[in-house]
């Protein structure tokens, strides 16, 4: 999720642990402890920018961190703050190691993939919320300024951080159940177009969990969809895309296409564009919202340059889209067909 979002979290996890103790410094400490996690994208001063987003999610966001960070951030707290004769070393692990743990058991709901049991590659990536979603965090940010401004003991401000916990939560839930009925929908449709498929990949779409993208893996190729919570019709299915992927035999046991497939979790099709050979991660889904929707909007370009592998972002997701008229074409779409 995005910084705001986890700063949300962290403070109001660590309110709940140890606001009636220390008050507003467990919601500032929180907040910081929320985002250690991110820390790893100073990884990219260090390494080139494919091995540093390979990197990012991966040991600062597994279940493994906040069994290390925790104790020592609870250790130095506990030397700073003697002060609080009520407020033990458990008190401080406690509130670091929830802090920190949250975060990426939120990020793993996402789209990139979180390397919850690093150092085995495989990440997690449940796809059943968007990386911003106002939906969630806004009513959550709510409740908790409502919390800074009550009294450390007051009832208000357990109950109003508490609210904010179980909005949040609920949300959550709710994604869970909607990508449920869009992935079962996209699976009734394929059915009755007597379309065999390996994989149905549903995940949220921009600052929503309304409308539903959906990347369809067949035997040797991917087709495209999307579903509304408000569609009254089928949905509509992109033409094939073929896989492609023996493109990239000659090259498999490379470490750098290696890491192009672990940042893709496994999803890409290659392609042959004026005699170079182009990589497309399928992590983002497609361009447009109809059936003429493109894969085609993030790439990298693989070389062979004197034995020397190189590698270079191709077409990027970030650059050269007309935001204005792509967030109108989604908005109809979201309404439904």
């Amino acid at each position: 999720m995005d910084s705001l979002t986890q700063i949300v979290l962290g403070a109001s996890v660590a309110e709940a642990t140890l606001g009636k103790k220390i008050g507003n410094k467990a919601i500032v400490l929180g907040a910081i402890a929320g985002t250690i996690p991110d820390l790893d994208i100073v990884t990219r001063f260090f390494v080139d920018d494919l091995t540093a987003s390979v990197m990012h999610r991966g040991f600062s966001h597994s279940i493994i961190f906040p069994f290390i960070a925790a104790p020592v951030l609870a250790w130095v707290l506990n030397k700073i703050y003697s002060k609080y004769q009520n407020v033990s070393y458990f008190d401080w692990l406690k509130m670091f190691f929830l802090a920190i743990f949250t975060h990426p058991l939120l990020d793993a709901q996402t789209t990139w993939g979180t390397q919850l049991f690093w150092p085995f590659e495989w990440r997690v990536a449940i796809e059943n919320i968007f990386i911003i979603d106002p939906i969630y965090t806004l009513p959550f940010l709510t409740f908790l300024i409502l919390t800074a401004f009550q009294d450390r003991l007051s009832r208000k401000r357990k109950l109003y951080n508490s609210l904010g916990l179980i909005i949040s939560s609920t949300y959550l839930l709710t994604t869970l159940a909607f990508k449920g009925i869009a992935h079962y929908k996209i699976a009734e449709a394929l059915e009755k177009n007597n379309i065999e498929y390996k994989d149905i990949n549903t995940r949220a779409t921009y600052f929503n969990s309304i409308l539903w993208s959906a990347q369809i893996e067949l035997e040797d190729s991917y087709m495209f969809t999307y579903y509304s919570l408000f569609d009254k019709s089928m949905p509509i299915f992109t033409k094939k895309f073929a896989k492609n992927h023996d493109m990239l035999k000659p090259f498999i046991g490379e470490k750098k296409i290696q890491q192009l497939i672990i940042l893709s979790n496994d999803h890409y099709i290659m392609s042959n564009e004026n005699d170079k050979l182009i990589f497309w991660n399928l992590k983002l889904g497609q361009k447009g919202f109809d059936k003429n929707a493109s894969p085609y909007i993030w790439s990298y370009v693989i070389e062979k340059d004197n034995d020397e592998l190189k590698i270079q972002e191709g077409r990027s997701f970030r650059n050269n889209r007309n935001y204005s008229k792509e967030f109108d074409r989604f908005y109809e779409r979201l309404k439904g067909i």
